[in-house]
């Protein structure tokens, strides 16, 4: 039997201050804080996945993941987060089309530089 990966448990990210991060998060992006823990992490909930932010002492600045968090209305959304404090690199737009949907993505950075973008996939079946 071979093994096959599937579900992602547990994302980590890692932030140079917990606290201004754990913030960005809670209160910008609206995601359920689960708990802190020590040494300086923080955890909540990304539908069924948890996030785990950690920080690191003496960060290099240098952070590689990507969270796409998929919303149902990527306008609606891109107006909410601008409205709480995100500031996105550009307006949502549109980055895949097929024949029945096109692939919406909008990018932004979090408190701690960490790219993150909003996807959402709407289907073109219901305009035509």
């Amino acid at each position: 039997m071979s093994l096959r990966l599937g579900e992602i448990g547990q994302i980590a990210i890692t932030v140079g201050d917990i606290d201004r991060a754990t913030e960005f998060y809670r209160e910008v992006l609206g995601l359920e804080h689960l708990f802190s823990a020590p040494p300086k992490m923080a955890f909540f909930n990304c539908g069924g996945i948890r996030l785990m932010l950690g920080e690191v002492e003496g960060d290099s600045g240098q952070h590689a993941s990507i969270l796409y968090y998929r919303v149902p209305d990527i306008e609606e959304a891109f107006e909410a987060l601008s409205e709480r404090g995100a500031v996105f690199e550009g307006e949502p737009h549109v980055v895949h089309r097929t024949e029945d949907s096109e692939l919406w993505l909008a990018f932004l950075r979090d408190s701690e530089d960490n790219l993150l973008a909003l996807m959402s996939e709407v289907s073109t079946l219901d305009s035509v």
